[in-house]
This record gives structure tokens, sequence and C-alpha cells, in this order.
């Protein structure tokens, strides 16, 4: 990548998964954006965003994104380029294990499928396939930030592969080098996590932690990580705690069942709950307006729009210390909303600013999915 074309400006929004607007040198300029992940852990108003003329200079968007800072340190976003990264540390035996290895070629078509490397050794053929990592906690990674059919087909392809005598692996790429711990995220996609707990005794896999400067000439070598399995084993299962994010796009006096008329200012709004068993189900049926009117968010439902249900999957109970966390970032609670059954003032808490785009509460769910780990994690690696 050329170094001397990178320029740094400062993320302004996303209008859809494929553009971004930049502030750039006083003006705002729209960059096409090559990773389609949510990424909401990074894509804060007023950060540090590197960005490269396009190629084509007729190009409805004049730049690309190259990548995004998090507490100062640099993150690649380009996906391409990360590919372009795993065959660079290939072909120099830069991964710890894979030093034996070389690169015969990049993208093999198997099938009706299609994965990233091929390795060599002597005769020996390793078919690898490349995930990019961008969703980061203190000291932990997980993969993927949003359901991937495509990466869980991958996954089943590889270990079917190796099933047959075939030498088969994934490389995530993690671009963030204080990580020391892997895991599929289990929270966003289950399915994946499922898929690859049982495929990973099968799998030549690694996930790499990697430095980069604002150059993103070359990353350094950071370690691999990781891999707490029994973590996985304990919490990925249907049952834990949750967000459910609406907007009310006008201030309205709802009815909430017996409880009466409940003034709601114009805003977003965050309902905290738990489901100790089909956690997906609550969700989806928290998502339909066509329902029994059952529990108080039903009502606010009908009025409102779904922004996001964000499932925080785990075998302890956290609601109400997930309660109280979110009430104390946001601008607002409506008393009596959702605690009939708790001594909890409020579960449900109002914010003038869409809370997917906002630190505080960002923090909160990384702070509840993975951070809280961290514990666990460190006694489990240290035995």
């Amino acid at each position: 990548m050329d170094m001397f074309s990178i320029r740094k400006g400062a993320f302004i929004d996303r209008p859809n998964r494929f553009i971004a607007h930049v502030a750039l040198d006083g003006d705002i300029v729209t960059c096409h954006m090559p990773n389609p992940g949510r990424m909401w852990e990074l894509l804060f108003p007023g950060v540090a965003v590197y960005i490269r003329p396009a190629a084509n200079p007729k190009r409805r968007t004049a730049y690309d994104v190259v990548g995004i800072e998090r507490d100062g340190i640099p993150i690649l976003l380009d996906t391409q380029y990360n590919n372009d990264t795993a065959a660079w540390l290939v072909q120099e035996h830069r991964i710890p294990g894979w030093e034996d290895w070389d690169l015969i070629r990049r993208e093999v078509t198997v099938g009706d499928s299609r994965f990233d490397l091929l390795l060599g050794r002597g005769e020996e053929r390793f078919f690898v396939e490349v995930k990019s990592c961008t969703l980061f906690s203190r000291n932990g990674a997980m993969f993927p930030d949003a359901v991937t059919e495509r990466g869980r087909k991958h996954i089943l392809e590889l270990a079917a592969m190796s099933r047959q005598g075939i030498h088969t692996g994934v490389l995530f790429l993690v671009h963030w080098d204080r990580a020391r711990w892997f895991l599929p995220d289990y929270h966003t996609d289950p399915a994946f996590a499922q898929a690859f707990y049982e495929a990973a005794p099968h799998l030549d896999w690694k996930a790499l932690a990697l430095h980069w400067d604002g150059s993103f000439s070359r990353p350094g070598v950071a370690g691999v990580l990781a891999y707490p399995q029994a973590i996985l084993e304990r919490e990925n299962h249907d049952g834990g705690d949750y967000t459910f994010i609406l907007h009310l796009p006008e201030t309205k006096d709802i009815v909430i069942g017996s409880k009466g008329s409940f003034h709601f200012p114009a805003g977003y709004y965050v309902y905290t709950g738990s489901a100790r068993k089909n956690l997906a189900a609550r969700l989806a049926r928290h998502s339909r307006k066509r329902k029994k009117m059952h529990w108080h968010i039903d009502y606010l439902r009908q009025e409102a729009d779904v922004v996001a249900a964000l499932p925080i999957r785990t075998a302890d109970d956290l609601e109400h210390d997930l309660a109280r966390a979110v009430g104390a970032v946001s601008d607002w609670s409506i008393d009596g909303f959702g605690c009939t059954d708790c001594t909890c003032p409020s579960h449900l808490f109002g914010f003038t600013v869409n809370p997917i785009h906002y630190r505080p509460f960002i923090q909160i769910v990384e702070d509840f999915r993975m951070n809280r780990l961290d514990s666990s994690i460190f006694y489990a690696i240290m035995g």
C-alpha cells in the first residue's frame, strides 16, 4: 500500500454499509467503505480515519477507507488488503506454526466454494480461508460482528474436507495487538459459533494479532491468541440478557396495559430484559407488531420502530446489572416500566441520539459481552 497517498480525517457517519462520510481538511468527502461489517465498536463520530484516493479518479466515491483508530491505535478495515496481508505473512514465513508452508496461489476453487489461499509443503496442500477480525475488547477479539451465513458455510466445508484427509484451516487476522484471546461471537451469530466449535478440532486454524501503524504498509505480528473453549461451551446457549432498541419519532402518551398512560418523549429507547431460554424467540417476538399484548414493551413497540436487538448470551444473571449500567448513561428513564417483578426503578431508558452510535452505550455492550469474561479466561488459560 502506498503510504504517501494515505490521508487522515475524521469520521462523520455511514449512511449505508459501503459509504462513509469523512471530514478532510475542512471538506466533507464521500468514501467507499471496503468492509461491510457493522463495526459499531469503531465507527463513532470524530474518530480518526485513514483514507486514500480511489484508483479511478472518475469514480463517484473519490476515496477508499483504509483504517480507523481505536484508543489511538490504527486498525485495518480494508478487507481486500487483509487478504494481501495474509498472503504476505505466508510468503515471509511469519505465521507461528506455519513457517514451513509456502504460498502456491490465491483464490482457489473447490467444488462450488472458493477459498482464499492454497499453501504447499512438498507434495502436501493446505487450503486456508482468511477472515478479517475488527471486533475487539480490552483483551479479547471475536468474529464475526454480523451474521455471516457465508462464513458458516466455509467453516463447515473446510471441516468436511478435513475429515476426507485434506489439510484445511482458517486464519483470523485480528487487527488489534492488545488482544490475548479469541472466540467466535456467539452473541451475534450463535450458528457460526456452534459450527466453529464443532469444526475447530478438525481444522489447522489460528487467530493472529497484528500491529499496524498509520502507513498501513506491513504489520508486525503480536502473536497467536488463546482459544478459551470452555467459555464457549458455557456461554453459547439460547438464553441470557438483552437490550432492545426502539425509536419513537414523536412525543406520545401511550397506554401500557393496566399500568395506564405513560408519557414518552421523542427519541431512542433501550429496554433491558432477560430470557433464561428461547432468547432468540423472545427478541423476535419483541420485534413483531402483531401479537397478543403481554409485556410493557409490547405496547411501546406498537408506536415505535425497531433499531436493533442486542442479545448477551450468558449463563449468568446480569439483567439488573445491565439495567443499572444503561440507566447510568441514559438521558432519561420511564419509571416503573418493565420492572414489576424486581426492585429496579426502570428497565426502559431514553436517549436523544441513537445509542448504536453513542460510545458510552456501546462500551456497556462490550463490557457485558466481552470484558467481563477476562478474569474467567485468564484463569482458564493459566490453569
